[in-house]
């Protein structure tokens, strides 16, 4: 069973990460590590930060490198010490509980072809059952540190959950929903994604999403017509991820396949 992230108290807010719409920022934790934050109070609010430890974890069982991820308590105090007014806003409207992903130190953006074979294809595996829109090479949210490749910024997964604010929709429309793999970066990694995807869908279940989103804190699942507890909220997201890993349509070349 999967551990609770680890809680780190924010000590210092070193500097905005102007790359994204979100402006995550980095910060210093008690624990003496640096963190990339991605804050509960930016514009789609806590469901991007569910998306981030969800997606993440099933990179993880995936055998892939991704940044190892903790919860973040953000002091008031913090703001006080900001001059960037869209900055104080932000922590003012973050305090408590938010996202920290592990700054790798050195680590540099991707920016052209990789040679990477099977684990590009494990890449487009999970975005496409996922489906990640956000892994063109405009925006390819890969790192290269120490020469090996790690996948980063998760929260365009999962855009089912946008939609539930009337109430969790149908997981079965989510399930069958074809994923465009045009301008993704391993796009031509599609037919290698194709004949892994039985090796890789054997190692996922029922069992794996449920120790997955145990790892989700509370405070992030609010709730929403029909799923008022986080424990309610929990099964949904398993049921989703079941449903959509019972069909093969958003797998690229996969349409027309028998549902498993």
């Amino acid at each position: 069973m999967s551990e609770p992230l680890p809680l780190v108290h924010v000590t210092r807010y070193v500097t905005p990460l102007r790359e994204g719409g979100s402006l995550p920022g980095v910060v210093e934790g008690d624990d003496l590590g640096t963190y990339v934050c991605k804050f509960r109070g930016a514009g789609q609010g806590a469901k991007v930060l569910v998306a981030e430890v969800v997606v993440s974890a099933l990179a993880i069982r995936l055998g892939l490198r991704t940044p190892r991820l903790v919860v973040l308590d953000l002091d008031p105090e913090l703001a006080r010490y900001e001059a960037d007014e869209e900055v104080q806003d932000l922590l003012n409207a973050s305090v408590g509980p938010n996202l920290g992903i592990d700054f790798l130190p050195g680590s540099f953006g991707v920016d052209g072809q990789l040679a990477v074979g099977d684990e590009g294809a494990r890449v487009l595996w999970l975005d496409a059952f996922t489906a990640n829109v956000d892994r063109s090479w405009r925006n390819p949210n890969l790192l290269v540190w120490h020469g090996d490749l790690w996948v980063i910024d998760h929260g365009a997964s999962l855009y089912f959950h946008h939609g539930w604010r009337s109430g969790v929709t149908d997981p079965a429309r989510f399930a069958a929903q074809p994923w465009d793999v045009s301008g993704h970066v391993f796009e031509t990694c599609a037919q290698r994604a194709r004949e892994l995807d039985e090796e890789i869908s054997a190692g996922l279940g029922r069992d794996v999403f449920v120790d997955v989103l145990a790892t989700v804190p509370d405070v992030w699942l609010e709730p929403v017509p029909g799923a008022e507890t986080p424990d309610e909220l929990r099964a949904a997201y398993v049921e989703f991820l079941l449903a959509r890993l019972g069909t093969r349509q958003w797998l690229p070349g996969g349409a027309g396949e028998a549902a498993r």
